[in-house]
């Protein structure tokens, strides 16, 4: 199974940076600086430090960051078919098993330069620690405190989300043993945070940075300061996530027995504890569906008891099996599907059509003008955006646009040869002219958004040039300071 999601995420593996998250990513393994997004705070600085490694072999971020994913991926299902086998027997585990291999959503983040592969593979990993503590295995509390603090310094938000967990485990372990996992836990997250916080410049940097980020984009929409249709409106797209994720088999808890086994009350119980705590942030706090690999954390106990009832049904069911091997069959091709053509952020499809608009478009610039005459816009996208536009625009000067307003005060965030500046101030050079990097095309909402920017700007001074199916329009530099407000960012 474990070769099988190694071949399979390797086969269809992105060929280049797929979201405005990997450029951080791939940015931080160069330069380490959280305040200007190198990469985002919260940081996930062994994240960072383990693309680090991997690139000194392969020198190339975008693999190097894969093949975290990938080996992420090998672990999760090794965890996935382990614990399915001890709570359920051989025919679930790999029914289990074979659920996160063909996952849409695990599949498509096998593939991609994001974290989320590696949270679920801790996720799988406290999951079958955890549960062989509850069964009085105590010794493996240290295991599990250091695999937590270790999942932490990848993704910060695995300590909230997966800690209760390790926590209810606990619920019966000697007193010193509890000690013992706490101190451990400590140390862990200790032996990364403290590097962390070095390398960002101190406490201030750090925790600025992360503030400003938090008022930016988390902070707007939260059940505390916006109207209850918004936590519904992510509930459903949970819901949505949840069957991208398992497809056809999103449907199997309608074949659960209606009587539970009374010996599956406490893996219920468990499971809740597992799921509880990421459900409720997704659902009240943030969730957009470009971070639908947030959901990756939860499907692993979904792989487990999904897998279950299918594998209970065929057990019980009196079909044929020629019958309910089609049935099985099919479901399978409709996940195969979805990965490879659903026409949506997260799919195969996706990434190569992303990849052929980024090389046109790269390919493109340099016919509207050379990097001392031209400096290039960009939109805070997550796709052809600021980040895509700096990083592989690395001769010219990249601006983002809108403006960010930090803890420091407003600020515009640049790039240049690959690295992240933010300015008080529009630089000054000797740009003749300024060009709107394109965002994707044939989207009519990025296109009402670029046209409601252009009008920012006198008509009499643009420009539009047509490039390999993109419109790339230009102005004098002097119409800069019109896309920027007035004072701090005023011309020098």
């Amino acid at each position: 199974m474990a070769g099988a999601v190694a071949i399979s995420r390797l086969q269809f593996r992105s060929r280049a940076l797929y979201d405005l998250d990997s450029v951080n990513f791939a940015l931080g393994m160069e330069r380490f600086d959280t305040r200007v997004h190198q990469p985002h705070p919260p940081g996930y600085f062994l994240y960072v430090c383990v693309g680090r490694l991997v690139n000194f072999f392969v020198h190339d971020a975008n693999l190097a960051l894969v093949l975290v994913s990938v080996a992420a991926g090998m672990v999760t299902i090794a965890m996935i078919y382990l614990l399915a086998l001890d709570w359920f027997g051989q025919r679930s585990a790999r029914v289990a098993a074979t659920l996160f291999l063909i996952s849409p959503l695990a599949w498509f983040h096998g593939t991609v330069a994001l974290t989320y592969s590696v949270e679920a593979a801790f996720s799988a990993l406290l999951g079958y620690l955890c549960w062989r503590i509850h069964k009085g295995e105590v010794d493996l509390v240290v295991p599990a405190a250091i695999a937590l603090g270790v999942s932490a310094g990848i993704r910060p938000s695995s300590i909230v989300f997966l800690g209760p967990l390790f926590l209810f485990s606990m619920w019966s372990v000697p007193v010193r043993k509890i000690l013992l996992g706490l101190g451990v836990l400590a140390l862990a997250c200790t032996a990364w945070f403290v590097p962390m916080i070095s390398v960002s410049g101190g406490f201030a940097n750090y925790f600025g940075a992360l503030a400003s980020l938090w008022r930016m984009v988390p902070s707007k929409s939260t059940v505390f300061n916006s109207p209850p249709v918004t936590s519904l409106g992510r509930a459903m797209f949970i819901a949505l996530i949840y069957f991208l994720a398992f497809g056809p088999a999103s449907l199997a808890p309608l074949l659960a027995p209606r009587e539970p086994e009374a010996s599956h009350k406490m893996k219920t119980i468990f499971t809740a504890v597992w799921v509880v705590p990421a459900l409720c942030f997704f659902t009240f706090i943030f969730l957009k569906f470009v971070n639908s690999g947030y959901l990756l954390l939860v499907t692993v106990p979904g792989c487990l008891w999904i897998g279950h009832w299918i594998a209970d049904w065929y057990e019980r069911t009196r079909w044929p099996r020629a019958v309910l091997l089609t049935v099985f069959s099919v479901c399978a091709a409709v996940n195969v599907a979805v990965f490879l053509a659903f026409p949506a952020y997260c799919s195969f499809r996706s990434v190569r059509h992303f990849e052929a608009e980024l090389k046109s478009v790269q390919a493109a610039v340099p016919q509207v003008g050379a990097p001392d005459d031209l400096l290039v816009v960009s939109f805070d996208n997550h796709a052809l955006g600021f980040r895509h536009a700096g990083y592989y625009l690395p001769d010219y000067l990249t601006l983002e646009y809108p403006e960010a307003h930090m803890t420091e005060g407003v600020r515009i965030f640049s790039m240049h040869g690959r690295s992240t500046e933010l300015l008080s101030s529009l630089p000054s050079g000797g740009w003749s002219r300024f060009v709107l990097f394109p965002l994707p095309a044939n989207d009519a909402e990025y296109a009402r958004y670029t046209d409601d920017v252009v009008k920012l700007l006198p008509a009499r001074d643009l420009q539009t040039m047509e490039l390999n199916g993109h419109p790339f329009v230009t102005a004098p530099i002097r119409d800069l300071p019109l896309l920027f407000p007035p004072g701090p960012l005023a011309a020098r």
